[in-house]
């Protein structure tokens, strides 16, 4: 018999890796809460892929930066996987779910250099996307190729001639066992005894889980397999290549997109820029002036914080369109024209900043009348995000080398890992109970539908106000659930401090 090539031991053994790490995620996962299992379900899965692209890495790099950009992902994906063992929020545990996905994708095509695309083109992520979630299909025959081929190479008519040998030993040796063991039980109790305690042994193994333990460990190692083949094996092609050559002189065709006359663009915009300028001044005092007392004549306090809430952060959204639009749909033409068009997108982004910075100071007094949650909370950070975006643009505008799509992923990711790291139910809690503590009102009934991040602020309200109604009742029912996942693949920090 022919030993197999070096190139088929090696993914044979990655088949086994993967078929391990299959059975040791089902563990982490099936009737458990995620916790720290997380941690040490994405570190198999890296040691399954390291392993897998030995001798892979290296090599030509199309577009400078692509491998240091892979390794720098791991800050954000171990930030995001250490979330699931320290917080409870459920709103992130289930995002980041997706986020991790989308990150680890990404990652492993830079380090794989399986995609012709740099990182911060659209391209990338569409194509990284179709590696992750389309291609692993088309390779779902590989593993049993594999394991058939290994069967071919061991089936001589030897070893099927041995284990027929063995089968017919087990037939024969099954009746005479039945008496062996009847005549041993009837001799000794203490071996009937244990003979008793077999069928005790078997209730602890459910059928129905059996069989969703070996579903799930099956088709994460078949994924973890045919994608992490589908890396070593796809071919990606440069459409770029392909294309037939713009016309000399012809920008619009040379780029691929619609451009716009840059008077026409420069009408549409001094025009949209007359209003917002109007609009600030007429209404500045009104705008920042609600704090101090200053209210529009007839507004009620609540009424003002709602309303034309949304209304700004529409507007802020319809002249960020404006923005990417001006800053990509406008034929360059004159100098004068372009001055024109930077001037107006810079004032553009100056007005958007005033509606953004309206917007939050009109949520500021609408949770100062109403209380604090989640959301309004996540819409501050919205907020926040938007202007450190349209500062990025900006500066976009008047240097042109900026590349805005590089900050704008660079940004987004670490706008992201912040929020899971800025424990949004404590500091809901803990804003709250300030909030109790100035005017006397609170939300007991909102609280209880905190995650376990909120316990230790809610201990502490509790120590000052035991007679505060419900926050009893809130806190058991939050130890009550920390108890319940006692399993130790379920630890969070956050849960144990509950306990």
């Amino acid at each position: 018999m022919r030993d197999p090539a070096p190139w088929q031991k090696r993914y044979e053994r990655m088949l086994v890796l993967a078929v391990l790490f299959g059975l040791v995620s089902q563990y982490l996962f099936v009737g458990a809460a995620a916790g720290i299992s997380v941690v040490l379900f994405v570190a198999g899965f890296y040691g399954l892929f390291f392993y897998a692209i030995k001798g892979r890495m290296g090599g030509f790099e199309k577009w400078q930066g692509q491998m240091s950009s892979g390794w720098i992902l791991f800050i954000p994906i171990l930030l995001l996987t250490l979330t699931y063992a320290l917080f409870a929020n459920q709103l992130f545990r289930v995002l980041n779910v997706f986020a991790l996905f989308a990150l680890i994708i990404a990652q492993t095509v830079l380090l794989t250099r399986s995609s012709v695309q740099p990182w911060y083109r659209s391209k990338f992520y569409s194509e990284s996307m179709f590696l992750g979630i389309v291609k692993p299909f088309s390779y779902i025959t590989v593993p049993f190729s594999l394991f058939n081929n290994r069967l071919k190479a061991r089936g001589t008519g030897a070893t099927r001639s041995k284990l027929a040998k063995m089968l017919l030993g087990l037939v024969i040796a099954a009746p005479l066992l039945l008496v062996v063991i009847s005549l041993l039980a009837s001799a000794d109790e203490i071996f009937l005894s244990w003979l008793n305690e077999i069928p005790h042994v078997l209730d602890l193994f459910s059928f129905g889980d059996g069989i969703v333990r070996i579903g799930a460990a099956a088709i994460i190692a078949l994924y973890a397999f045919c994608y992490i083949w589908a890396l070593l094996f796809h071919k990606s092609t440069d459409n770029a290549k392909s294309l037939p050559a713009p016309a000399e002189g012809d920008s619009s065709k040379e780029s691929g997109r619609i451009e716009f006359d840059p008077i026409t663009a420069g009408t549409l915009l001094v025009s949209v820029n007359f209003v917002y300028v109007l609009f600030v001044v007429i209404q500045f005092s009104y705008l920042f002036g609600a704090a101090n007392g200053l209210l529009p004549q007839g507004a009620a306090y609540a009424e003002y914080a709602r309303r034309g809430f949304a209304e700004l952060i529409m507007v802020a959204l319809i002249n960020i369109g404006l923005l990417i639009c001006g800053l990509h749909m406008i034929r360059r033409t004159s100098k004068l024209a372009e001055w024109i068009r930077k001037l107006s997108l810079s004032l553009l982004i100056g007005c958007t900043i005033v509606m953004l910075i309206s917007a939050y100071s009109r949520l500021a007094l609408y949770e100062e009348a109403y209380g604090y949650t989640q959301t309004r909370l996540l819409v501050h950070g919205f907020m926040v995000f938007l202007g450190v975006l349209l500062i990025i643009a900006m500066l976009r505008i008047w240097k042109e080398s900026f590349s805005m799509a590089k900050a704008y992923i660079c940004i987004s990711i670490i706008a992201y890992v912040m929020m899971n790291y800025a424990n949004l139910d404590a500091r809901i809690a803990a804003q709250n109970m300030e909030r109790f503590e100035r005017t006397g009102a609170i939300d007991i009934a909102y609280l209880g539908v905190l995650s376990a991040d909120a316990a230790p602020t809610l201990l502490k309200l509790h120590a000052k106000h035991p007679n505060l109604d419900g926050l009893s009742e809130v806190i058991e029912e939050l130890r009550s659930e920390a108890r319940a996942r006692h399993k130790w693949q379920s630890w969070n920090w956050s849960e144990q401090r509950a306990k």
